[in-house]
């Protein structure tokens, strides 16, 4: 494969959409090799795909970019002439990149989700060797500049409005339901109570969730491999689950139990944090008075977090008590989780000041804050993959259900769209947000009922991915997304 700047990441991701779309119209394609070329050609050029089957007979080729030598029917157009030096400039100047190891099984799941027929799925998997070897790219990680947001194509979208919660895949773009969970209070025998985490987590060879008995999980970028923790917590081993299969295929003792864990931006370094205690138990002895009641509280014991090497399982401990202040602990009580920083180059500890976090390196050293992390306009807030846009507040102006989208540079409104909580990019140009119905959504009543939505910048797409969760804040079967890249 060859193209511009080298991005593997995102030739593949346009070559896959390419692949899955000539799929779709298998049946009306005379020359699928040349239709996938022309189709990514004309999406760098900045033009509409090319036509199935064109009028008066003539191949695809020749209706198109006249690739692989197709006579001409008349006069070439100024955009052909502009397309075709598109791919003649980047057959001559691209570097050559090789497709990973995986990609014709990614292509292969996407087609088996759309139900495409055997034939189907083999004849454009077949393309891929075909097209892999030479199809001219140029991909710019941005888009092609100067093409309108309206023309920009949906990313490819696996929904379930019918389910809450899914129980098949959901995805949009990038980002996919890699699990999801529930959380209840369940009472102990001596007046403590512990919160306890339900997960159900995504079997990538059936496309399903199931449910497990982990106490707390996370999932590596590109959704193969889980972190997992047994119950009772903390223990001194985290395992290493395969997605396609549901087992652990190793496990990485440590010293220290830990009790939560988070895989690092680029999926090679695990930070896990230990606790003296279980982080979800609220003990009677440290009861407190809540609506006029009495209830168990939690002790903070955050002994200190590991930074973990996945390959070897080579682990690293820094101690890191927790702060005994009152704006140290969040909702959670005694979870305090360290977490990654956006580069994945730091952590960072809970706490209540505008970043939301102390950060530190790998050995404990408190740390200035990122440059990253201290322009977002708050601790949640979510960049864009081209680092253009940030999400924002929910904005609600004039009764409608809308949220912002903030320039990351200037820190002034970009779009207002759809949804009450931005959680994720589906691409530059697509996010994953909660919302609720707008016909039943009052202050109080209906705000609660909310599903997960993929919404673009202009307001002009809003596709259900799930079905409404009830109109309840506090309900045992309230369920939350893990929202990880594909």
């Amino acid at each position: 494969m060859r193209l511009s700047g080298g991005d593997q990441h995102a030739a593949e991701d346009l070559l896959q959409r390419a692949l899955v779309k000539t799929a779709r119209r298998w049946h009306r394609i005379d020359e699928p090799e040349a239709y996938v070329r022309e189709l990514l050609c004309r999406r760098q050029a900045g033009r509409r795909e090319p036509s199935e089957r064109p009028a008066g007979g003539e191949s695809v080729s020749a209706a198109g970019l006249r690739l692989h030598g197709a006579p001409s029917a008349g006069p070439a157009r100024p955009e052909a002439e502009r397309e075709q030096r598109v791919c003649e400039t980047v057959k001559a100047n691209a570097p050559e990149v090789r497709l990973s190891d995986d990609f014709t099984e990614r292509v292969h799941r996407s087609l088996r989700r759309r139900k495409a027929r055997g034939f189907v799925v083999a004849g454009v998997v077949a393309a891929i060797v075909a097209v892999g070897v030479a199809v001219p790219l140029a991909v710019d990680g941005g888009g092609t500049p100067g093409r309108p947001a309206a023309e920009l194509d949906t990313p490819e979208v696996v929904a379930h409005a019918e389910q809450s919660p899914p129980r098949d895949l959901v995805a949009a773009g990038r980002i996919a339901v890699s699990a999801h969970y529930t959380t209840k209070l369940v009472k102990q025998p001596d007046g403590d109570a512990i919160g306890t985490y339900e997960w159900s987590l995504l079997n990538t060879a059936t496309g399903r969730y199931e449910k497990t008995d982990w106490a707390w999980l996370d999932v590596a970028p590109g959704m193969q491999t889980a972190a997992v923790l047994e119950r009772d917590l903390p223990v001194n081993r985290i395992g290493l689950l395969e997605l396609a299969t549901g087992k652990v295929k190793r496990w990485i003792e440590v010293d220290e139990g830990v009790g939560g864990v988070q895989f690092s931006p680029d999926g090679k370094r695990l930070v896990a944090t230990a606790y003296g205690l279980h982080p979800d138990r609220f003990f009677k002895d440290a009861s407190y008075q809540l609506n006029d009641k009495t209830v168990p509280g939690p002790k903070p014991s955050r002994t200190g977090y590991y930074v973990i090497d996945v390959a070897s399982g080579q682990a690293h401990f820094a101690e890191l008590p927790p702060r005994k202040n009152e704006r140290a602990a969040g909702p959670g009580g005694g979870r305090q989780d360290v977490r990654w920083s956006l580069d994945g180059k730091l952590v960072r500890e809970p706490w209540g000041n505008k970043e939301g976090g102390i950060f530190h390196d790998v050995n404990g050293k408190q740390m200035p804050v990122p440059k990253q992390e201290a322009s977002l306009p708050s601790p949640g807030a979510v960049l864009s993959r081209d680092g253009r846009l940030v999400t924002g507040a929910f904005a609600g102006e004039g009764g409608r259900i809308v949220s912002e989208v903030l320039d990351a540079k200037t820190g002034r409104r970009a779009a207002l769209v759809p949804g009450q909580q931005l959680l994720a990019w589906a691409d530059d140009n697509h996010l994953v947000a909660w919302r609720c119905d707008p016909e039943q959504c009052e202050p109080g009543e209906g705000e609660f009922r909310n599903q997960l939505l993929l919404v673009s910048l202009d307001g002009r797409t809003t596709i259900p991915l799930t079905g409404f969760r009830k109109a309840e804040l506090r309900y045992d079967g309230r369920w939350t997304p893990l929202l990880t890249q594909r």
